[in-house]
């Protein structure tokens, strides 16, 4: 393993060139503030899971189809009921209920893409792809962070900086992989030393540790930064609270900008499809993950083993 990140080392020195990169460890601190850049998906006391991508936007198209779509012909059977045209009611909710229903079912049987798990009871990282299992023990994994710069003729330029983490396949160590924890686009290498250090301050201490990483009688601290995660719903409050500021600062004279009166009609306008698509991304969440074998799910369970996946390989080769 350690030839082989060695070599990994060597390739993204080249890949990165002079921009700046780190190796990152579980016992070495990284001197960043615990943060973790809205990717953490569910904290327990024993695992956490960080989302991979790919599912912010679930329930986008119900959203879209029903509280636009659905909502607009609402308008019309009420017409119709209004009217007593029985016949045109009927085929609008037909309508309707062809909007709603095929996109619900859809979006929320479709099985969400597995977060990465860091196991804190066995003091390990799983992570799923194509139905094979990667893992690494934490005591012994190794991470590499880097900054790159991506240009192209429409956007000019954008700092990224990745993070990844080595894993080998569950019985097959030959085969490993490195695998991103979250998208690159739009970060800083001192902003993956954060999400690391915040891993790294779950995996010591749970969910309670304070904003420099140390050991906490309460879990304050995680809660204020899921608090942090502005939802689509919640858009027309933050316009109202700029509306109400600008008034006070203003004293009340010429404080309502064209902007703020569009962002405002905005949000109410697309009020009713955000709701949707908050809803059946809710419902898809709650839905169980079946993709994980039954040595990870085990696992999991506060009652379930603590050996870890590289101690039964030991064992099944010994």
């Amino acid at each position: 393993m350690d030839m082989i990140f060695s070599q990994l080392l060597q390739q993204a020195r080249m890949k990165f060139g002079q921009n700046p990169m780190a190796v990152l460890s579980a016992n070495q601190p990284t001197g960043e503030a615990p943060m973790d850049l809205f990717l953490a998906e569910e904290h327990t006391a024993d695992y956490l899971a960080l989302s991979t991508g790919g599912d912010a936007d679930r329930g986008l198209i119900t959203g879209a189809l029903v509280g636009c779509g659905a909502l607009g012909l609402m308008f019309f059977v009420l017409i119709f009921a209004l009217k007593q045209d029985w016949e045109s009611v009927m085929t609008g909710l037909i309508v309707v209920l062809f909007f709603s229903v095929p996109p619900f079912l859809w979006e929320t049987l479709r099985p969400l893409p597995l977060p990465v798990l860091f196991n804190r009871r066995t003091r390990e990282v799983y992570f799923a792809q194509n139905r094979a299992l990667y893992h690494a023990p934490w005591d012994d994994i190794q991470a590499l962070a880097g900054e790159f710069m991506i240009i192209g003729p429409q956007m000019g330029g954008m700092r990224c900086a990745s993070l990844e983490v080595l894993m080998h396949r569950f019985e097959h160590p030959q085969e490993q992989i490195l695998v991103n924890l979250g998208l690159p686009m739009g970060k800083t290498l001192a902003l993956q030393k954060s999400l690391w250090e915040y891993i790294r301050a779950y995996m010591n201490n749970g969910p309670w540790f304070d904003k420099d990483g140390q050991h906490s009688e309460s879990d304050a601290y995680v809660k204020s930064l899921l608090s942090m995660r502005i939802k689509r719903t919640d858009w027309h409050k933050y316009t109202l609270e700029k509306i109400r500021k600008d008034k006070a600062e203003n004293q009340g004279k010429n404080y309502l900008s064209g902007l703020d009166a569009a962002m405002l009609v905005g949000n109410l306008f697309f009020y009713p499809m955000n709701w949707v698509q908050e809803f059946t991304n809710r419902v898809a969440r709650r839905r169980p993950r079946k993709g994980w074998p039954d040595v990870v799910r085990e696992r999991l369970r506060p009652d379930g083993p603590t050996s870890r996946l590289i101690d039964l390989e030991r064992r099944n080769t010994a």
